[in-house]
């Protein structure tokens, strides 16, 4: 009786274990499925590598040093508009006496109150007896002048001109006492003006340099220069050798030098001991034009500071050359892609400056990481520099780095992890 009751037990336990096969079958298939699922969706979602630059650094750029003939005397420093500096120099910071340059700083402190807009002459001077006695008090003291006629009316342009270029001192006088009522008014004006232009080295005390009380350093006169020529009344007045002016005549400049060795101004000096000359030159570099501002003080005679002036000149010209560091289209760095894509960071344009004798060139490339981005956008800079001349370059790629596509992110989950794992520590 017992064997039949066991037939159903074993029925039932065999039907137990078949369910219990499908399920587990089924929950690791669903398990697989779900995982699957996550694995496709992390992976599709995941963030694309990023692409670091491989930068190429341009070599840094100098010149051999350019051998320059100096004066071997009196103070001396040559300057150049736009660059750092002196380019050379000698008792530079020695006060020696001006002389005439000092009718700059007077021609400079009357136009601070006085301006003249450029291409006009300014307002009218009136020029009376006692302008006349003026012009022969100078000639008394053995100073150079200009003629003046008692009744003749000159704009101040005019009166500058006869100030400037024959170097008239009984100009600078008249001017003052147009101008602030007096010489010595003047004088305390123009050295009001030379702290404010942080020429701390220069000092007058009258308004042509015939006192030797009127000094001041080389280096302040080369930056004089620079502030004279940025004025285009005075930057016309020192670059002519003569002007004719209906009451006075035919006035020729003073500066031999003129019009010779590239020089187009500015203002010749001298002293019962001493000659100097505050000069500024042009030359053609390149694609540029270079102004060199320069003066020497303390030569026995004009002959032999012109010659002492022309030899520095000729041999600082060929210090200066035009450098071109970076050429349009030029590859500063290239991205290479884990699916394979590659592009370059090319130079947006290209950059030429002109530089001083052994002053190094050197380029500096930042470049971006990037991920996905298309042909011509922008992923970073080269950093061109002279000295203090700095020149910003924009690189653009020069190919598209597109999606890599879902086939290669589920092939490739390392990549993907590798990344993820850098976002979160970023």
């Amino acid at each position: 009786m017992s064997e039949p009751e066991a037939k159903p037990r074993a029925s039932a336990s065999v039907y137990r274990r078949r369910r219990i096969v499908v399920f587990t079958t089924l929950a690791l298939v669903l398990g697989l499925l779900t995982t699957a699922g996550v694995y496709t969706s992390n992976t599709l979602g995941a963030p694309i590598p990023t692409a670091a630059p491989q930068v190429e650094d341009p070599e840094p750029i100098a010149a051999a040093a350019q051998q320059l003939a100096l004066p071997g005397f009196g103070a001396y420093a040559v300057g150049a508009v736009g660059f750092d500096g002196l380019l050379a120099a000698g008792n530079d910071q020695t006060p020696m006496a001006l002389a005439s340059i000092t009718k700059v700083i007077t021609a400079l402190t009357v136009l601070a109150e006085h301006p003249i807009p450029e291409g006009e002459s300014g307002p009218d001077i009136e020029y009376t007896d006692a302008d006349v006695d003026i012009y022969w008090d100078m000639v008394a003291q053995n100073g150079s002048v200009a003629p003046v006629e008692a009744g003749a009316t000159l704009t101040l342009k005019e009166s500058l001109e006869a100030l400037l270029i024959p170097s008239g001192n009984n100009y600078g006088i008249s001017i003052s006492n147009w101008a602030f009522g007096s010489e010595a008014a003047l004088a305390e004006k123009a050295n009001a003006w030379l702290a404010d232009h942080g020429l701390a080295n220069t000092h007058v005390v009258d308004s042509s340099g015939i006192s030797d009380d009127n000094v001041g350093t080389a280096a302040d006169m080369v930056r004089l220069g620079e502030i004279a020529l940025e004025d285009p009344t005075i930057a016309a007045i020192v670059a002519s050798k003569s002007v004719e002016i209906p009451e006075l005549g035919t006035l020729t400049n003073s500066n031999k030098l003129l019009g010779t060795h590239g020089i187009d101004g500015m203002k010749t000096g001298t002293t019962d001991f001493a000659a100097n000359l505050l000069f500024t030159a042009d030359y053609a570099v390149g694609s540029s034009t270079v102004t060199v501002v320069g003066v020497l003080l303390g030569g026995e005679s004009h002959d032999i500071i012109d010659a002492a002036i022309a030899a520095m000149l000729d041999s600082v010209v060929p210090g200066f050359h035009e450098v071109a560091p970076l050429e349009a289209n030029q590859v500063l760095a290239e991205y290479d892609t884990p699916w394979g894509e590659t592009a370059r960071a090319r130079a947006a344009s290209g950059a030429s400056l002109v530089v001083w004798n052994d002053t190094p060139v050197d380029v500096e490339v930042h470049a971006e990481p990037v991920t996905l981005a298309v042909r011509g956008d922008e992923v970073g800079t080269a950093i061109v520099r002279a000295g203090s001349q700095e020149i910003t370059v924009p690189l653009v790629l020069d190919a598209t780095l597109a999606d890599p596509g879902a086939w290669w992110r589920l092939t490739n989950p390392g990549a993907l992890d590798e990344q993820a794992a850098q976002s979160e520590t970023e």
